[in-house]
């Protein structure tokens, strides 16, 4: 009975009765498995033969170029589906390595019976298609924010998303500065020596993790 809770929490299976659920994963075959963190889900270029469902837990995508520079494209969280964009189509490779960021439960569903549980049910059906579309959008926004933006713009717009309708302005930043750097897809000395002459212009104030914006005019004008 947990199995199903869990998976109705899954916007696959929004507006779908528990009951109608387990009438669903009662008619494909599915296999339950738990990953440890830093565990490979998967790996960038693998044939992408099914559909995984988290339940429960926190993976990371990370593309890796030849020079090893990781580029961290997002982190899932709680009850998604991973990669499910690239489930069918001609060039159905997952684009990233996929990897548990902490102990991770997800069910996996062959592509055939995956296939099957679209026509089983409608409101399913339509549901996929909406993620589909959410993960083209962000996507675009994504390449968009690693490849027009320069480093200003990008803190720029990550600081200025993450305090919009905060009173003080001022965030906690939930990453460390290595972190963040592979989040903008630049190197940690670009990264702190950009937020250093952001502080002495007076546009942000920074303690630790703490930063607060000074100047959300001065930082709209570094986003192009």
């Amino acid at each position: 009975m947990r199995l199903y809770e869990d998976l109705s929490k899954n916007r696959l299976f929004k507006n779908v009765e528990i009951s109608t659920l387990r009438e669903l994963l009662e008619g494909i075959s599915y296999k339950k498995s738990t990953y440890k963190k830093n565990d490979m889900i998967a790996l960038d270029g693998d044939v992408v033969a099914g559909q995984y469902l988290m339940l429960r837990g926190s993976v990371r995508g990370e593309m890796t170029n030849y020079n090893g520079k990781v580029v961290k494209i997002e982190d899932i969280e709680g009850n998604q589906l991973l990669a499910p964009a690239f489930l069918f189509g001609a060039d159905n490779h997952y684009p990233v390595d996929i990897i548990a960021n902490m102990e991770t439960e997800c069910i996996f569903i062959t592509k055939i019976s995956f296939s099957r549980l679209l026509q089983m049910n409608p409101v399913v059906q339509n549901n996929f298609l909406d993620i589909i579309a959410g993960k083209a959008q962000f996507l675009s926004n994504k390449i968009k924010f690693l490849t027009l933006q320069p480093i200003k713009g990008k803190i720029a717009d990550y600081l200025l998303k993450r305090t919009r309708g905060s009173l003080l302005n001022t965030i906690d930043l939930p990453y460390s500065q290595d972190k963040l750097a592979d989040l903008f897809g630049v190197t940690r000395p670009a990264l702190t020596r950009t937020l250093r002459e952001l502080v002495q212009s007076k546009i942000i104030c920074a303690k630790g993790k703490q930063v607060c914006v000074l100047n959300r005019d001065k930082l709209k004008d570094f986003i192009n």
